[in-house]
């Protein structure tokens, strides 16, 4: 029995020295790291409320957008360079004469409700867009899909069939699909009365499980994790939005420790933001850009129709400092009517520095002298001036009344008319002004026809009245050639042609920035569509972590 027992005790022993000798071999050869564990919730603040959370509806309201972009999914989207790319669909085929797009959806991709998703939910959501009664904003492309006919193959395939090639097609298919076992029956005109706006069932990473209403009023939203989802697994468990009237409430909400993150910071409160030393600051340049439409179709205004003018008007302007002193430096100066980074830009097309000798030099070429009197330039008594037509937001206004004083240097007069949001865009709707100071999106492919093709100058959006032939024929070309090097070389040459005839001046495309504390780990955000891709690496952000064992080597490594 001793005996017994003293073996027992040798065991003992032998195994405490054989753990003692293999935790030293780990502490020399090993070390520990925190990787990324799954768990907890990052909690957002963002400026205004959420209305319809229905991607048909959405892209009226910037919350609705980003919080329906967590929930639903379409048969593709959109990446960073404005490429598409599989979502729901796993793969498509398209035919050699672009008129058929075939796509496969995937097999595993569910409804938050459990149901399969299936080609009958593609049919069922594009059978809304083409319903002639559709309230959604047109650019979803209601008028294009009216004439696509979609077939369901089989339940996992679905089928497109355009009446001509339409190189742009892909971009639409970006459109998020909605569940149509929980729809069916309910018309594109009713969609806005739905009860499915405030309870929606997507098919995407996450799902609404909590709305939180206060006197009447939705103040947050809870989304959870769904575990079905096709994609990878995110690590958060929960993401909660909260909802503030107005940006400085949203950032106050940081301040107060309410927060986590801060849905946008505008560039007025970025020294302040800067102040917080665990907030992280992510800055990404957003698909939109910022310029003066040239009313060229007024003959009152003869000078716009001189290419000599527009070019001087251009040179004249120090960009740069224009960024730096009014909007913080949260731009990037534009030289192209497409977006930097995506790929169909041309980074080498000429560039207008700011150069005012040279703008003086093209304005005396056209035959406009500055006066001895007062400075201004004319030609046959006529005055070089013009009315500049910006919204009323303290930015806007501070940008105009800076493009002003620029040309008065040079002997250009600009008088700043200020007018309510809603105001100006009816105005350039209606073509009612000499030169307006605006905001144009151009997300996802990069197709200019709507804004700068001959045939859009009554009707369209070709609100600067550029009539270009040459231009038009690339545009048009352009539209119907699928095969994607053609299409670049299209349009560099219509950037060539841009930058040679100067229909409007290109001023700056803008910088997104986003806030987030140094808590959650990993955010990451490149150039932006939308502002709801500030979301696109989310299922690489994490909270909770976990302590693991790594050799020396691996742990070095960035």
């Amino acid at each position: 029995m001793t005996r017994h027992i003293r073996w027992q005790i040798l065991l003992i022993l032998l195994g405490i020295v054989l753990v003692g000798i293999l935790l030293t071999y780990l502490a020399i050869n090993y070390t520990t790291v925190l990787r990324p564990g799954h768990g907890g919730t990052y909690v957002e603040s963002t400026a205004g409320s959420p209305h319809y959370l229905n991607p048909l509806l959405s892209g009226y309201n910037e919350v609705d957008h980003d919080i329906c972009a967590l929930i639903f999914s379409g048969l593709t989207r959109l990446n960073e360079r404005g490429e598409v790319e599989a979502d729901l669909a796993r793969g498509w085929e398209v035919t050699l004469d672009g008129l058929t797009y075939t796509f496969y959806l995937r097999s595993n991709a569910y409804w938050h409700d459990g149901t399969p998703t299936t080609a009958d939910d593609v049919v069922f959501t594009i059978g809304l867009l083409q319903d002639p009664d559709f309230p959604g904003p047109p650019n979803l492309g209601s008028t294009l899909w009216q004439r696509v006919t979609v077939e369901k193959v089989n339940r996992s395939t679905v089928r497109f069939t355009l009446p001509e090639p339409y190189a742009p097609f892909l971009d639409y298919t970006t459109v998020d699909i909605l569940p149509a076992h929980l729809l069916e029956g309910v018309r594109a005109a009713d969609l806005p009365s739905a009860e499915f706006n405030l309870s929606p069932v997507g098919s995407g990473p996450f799902q609404l499980e909590e709305v939180e209403v206060e006197d009447g009023t939705i103040t947050a939203m809870v989304l959870k994790r769904f575990p079905r989802y096709y994609g990878g697994r995110p690590y958060l468990d929960h993401i909660q939005f909260r909802f503030y009237p107005s940006h400085q409430t949203a950032f106050n909400a940081y301040e107060e420790g309410e927060v986590e993150g801060i849905a946008r910071i505008m560039p007025a409160d970025l020294p302040r933001a800067r102040a917080f030393p665990d907030l992280n600051l992510f800055s990404a340049q957003i698909a939109e850009y910022g310029l003066v439409f040239l009313n060229l179709a007024r003959s009152d205004l003869p000078f716009f129709q001189e290419p000599e003018v527009r070019q001087a008007l251009l040179y004249a302007l120090d960009r740069q400092r224009i960024i730096d002193e009014v909007i913080e430096g949260q731009a990037l100066v534009a030289h192209s009517p497409l977006i930097p980074g995506t790929w169909a830009y041309n980074d080498d097309i000429p560039r207008y520095e700011y150069d005012p000798a040279t703008a003086n030099r093209l304005l005396d070429k056209a035959g406009w002298f500055r006066s001895v009197t007062d400075g201004v330039r004319r030609k046959a008594g006529q005055p070089l001036a013009f009315t500049l037509l910006t919204s009323s937001e303290p930015e806007r206004i501070g940008m105009a009344q800076m493009l002003a004083e620029q040309w008065a240097a040079v002997g250009v007069t600009a008088t700043v008319e200020i007018a309510a949001p809603l105001e100006v865009r009816e105005k350039v709707e209606n073509r009612d002004f000499e030169a307006v100071l605006i905001h144009l999106a151009l997300p996802g492919d990069p197709d200019p026809y709507p804004f700068w093709h001959e045939t859009q100058v009554e009707n369209g959006q070709n609100y600067a009245g550029f009539v270009h032939r040459r231009a038009s024929e690339i545009l048009e070309q352009a539209r119907v050639v699928v095969n994607r090097e053609r299409r670049r070389e299209l349009y560099y040459e219509f950037q060539e042609i841009f930058a040679q005839e100067v229909p409007a001046l290109l001023l700056y495309v803008p910088v997104y920035t986003y806030g987030v504390d140094e808590r959650i780990h990993d955010v990451q955000i490149g150039p932006l569509m939308y502002p709801s891709d500030r979301f696109r690496t989310i299922s690489d952000w994490w909270i909770a972590h976990r302590r693991v064992f790594v050799s020396e080597s691996e742990a070095s490594r960035p």
